[in-house]
C-alpha cells in the first residue's frame, strides 16, 4: 500500500541526507544509521499530504517535512538509551553499536537541527508548535517512566501517555501543514484532531505487536515492553480477567525482578488467549474512525483519499 508514496519518500530522504551535513564524522555515521537506516517516513508524509490538502504545493514542504522525521529519530535514539535497548528496526540499536553517549548526543543534534531549519524559514508559529510538541513528548516519556511496573494503571492514564509520547508529533505534523498553508483555524484544528486520533490508533497497534509479532516483523523482540515494565493496553485488559491470586503472584514476580522466561511467556499467552488483542484492535479502529470524521470539512480529492488510506493502513498494518 505504501508503494504509491515512493516518489514522496525519495524526496524526503534527499532532504534528510542534507540534515546530516556536519564536520564531525561520528554525527554523520550515527545519524545516517538512525535517520536513514529504515522507517516508513509516515510523519513527514502526513505533513506533505496535509499541505497539499490545504492547496499548498511549494517546494519547501519537503524541507519542512524532514523536521518531523528528525524529531522522531531523535526520540528513538533517546528511547533506546532509556530502555537499554539492543535492537531497533530488526537490527542493532545505535546505542548498542556506538554507546549511550553517542546516541544521546546525535539525538540532541537532530533535535537542534530541526529547530534551526524552522528558524531559517522564519516560521515562528511553526517553531512554537515544535517546541510545545517536544515538551509534550518529554512529558509522555516521564509519565511512562513514573508508571513503570504500575499494574494499577488505568486505561485513561495509558491513553494520556501515548497521546503525549506518540500522537502529539503526528498531530503536530498535520496541524503545522495547515499553518504553513495559511489555512483557516477550523481547518488547522481538524488536521490537528485527525493526526491526534490517528496517532493514538498507531500506538495501540504498536503495543499489540509487543505480544503478537516477531523481531523480523516488528523490529524488536516480542515482550520487549513487558520486560521493561511498560504496562500497555493489551496487558491492562488482560489483568481484568485474572483471578486475584494469579495477578498478585505475577505482579510480585515482575516488580521484584524475579520473573523468569516462563513467566513472560505466561503473560504473553494470557494476553493472546483472552480476547485482549481483539479489544485493542477494536479500540484502534474506533480512534481511526474518529480521525476520519475530522477530515469531513475538506472536499473529496485524491489527496484526502490518500490520507484516509494511510489512516486505515495504520490500523491494519502487520509491522
Amino acid at each position: 500500500m505504501l508503494d504509491q508514496f515512493d516518489p514522496y519518500v525519495s524526496r524526503i530522504n534527499e532532504e534528510l541526507g542534507k540534515v546530516l551535513d556536519s564536520d564531525v564524522p561520528l554525527i554523520r555515521e550515527v545519524g545516517t544509521y538512525g535517520l536513514l537506516g529504515g522507517g516508513k517516513r509516515l510523519r513527514p508524509l502526513f505533513f506533505i499530504l496535509s499541505c497539499q490538502l490545504c492547496n499548498y504545493h511549494e517546494s519547501d514542504i519537503y524541507t519542512l517535512s524532514a523536521i518531523f522525521e528528525c524529531l522522531h529519530a531523535a526520540s528513538l535514539l533517546h528511547d533506546d538509551v532509556l530502555d537499554n535497548a539492543s535492537i531497533r528496526r530488526g537490527g542493532s540499536s545505535a546505542n548498542k553499536i556506538w554507546g549511550n553517549s553517542a546516541a544521546v548526543l546525535v539525538g540532541d543534534f537532530l533535535f537542534s537541527k530541526s529547530s534551526r531549519m524552522l528558524v531559517e524559514k522564519k516560521h515562528i508559529e511553526f517553531l512554537k508548535i515544535l517546541a510545545d510538541t517536544a515538551i509534550r513528548m518529554t512529558e509522555g516519556q516521564i509519565l511512562e517512566l513514573v508508571n513503570t511496573h504500575n499494574w494499577n494503571i488505568t486505561i485513561r492514564e495509558y491513553i494520556g501517555i501515548i497521546t503525549s509520547k506518540t500522537a502529539a508529533l503526528i498531530s503536530a505534523a498535520c496541524a503545522s501543514a495547515g499553518i504553513v498553508a495559511g489555512a483557516k483555524q477550523a481547518d488547522i484544528q481538524s488536521l490537528k484532531n485527525f493526526g491526534l486520533n490517528m496517532g493514538i490508533a498507531f500506538q495501540i497497534v504498536d503495543d499489540v505487536f509487543d505480544y503478537t509479532s516477531t523481531v523480523e516483523k516488528a523490529g524488536k523482540p516480542i515482550g520487549k515492553d513487558l520486560r521493561e515494565g511498560k504496562i500497555t493496553l493489551p496487558l491492562i485488559y488482560t489483568l481484568t480477567y485474572l483471578k486475584k491470586g494469579e495477578r498478585e503472584r505475577l505482579e510480585h514476580l515482575f516488580k521484584n525482578g524475579k520473573a523468569l522466561d516462563k513467566d513472560y511467556l505466561r503473560i504473553i499467552e494470557l494476553v493472546q488467549d483472552n480476547g485482549a488483542i481483539n479489544r485493542c484492535r477494536k479500540d484502534a479502529q474506533d480512534y481511526a474512525n474518529l480521525a476520519e470524521t475530522h477530515l469531513s470539512l475538506f472536499p473529496d480529492s485524491p489527496i484526502r483519499e490518500s490520507l484516509l488510506e494511510l489512516n486505515q493502513f495504520i490500523v491494519n498494518r502487520s509491522s
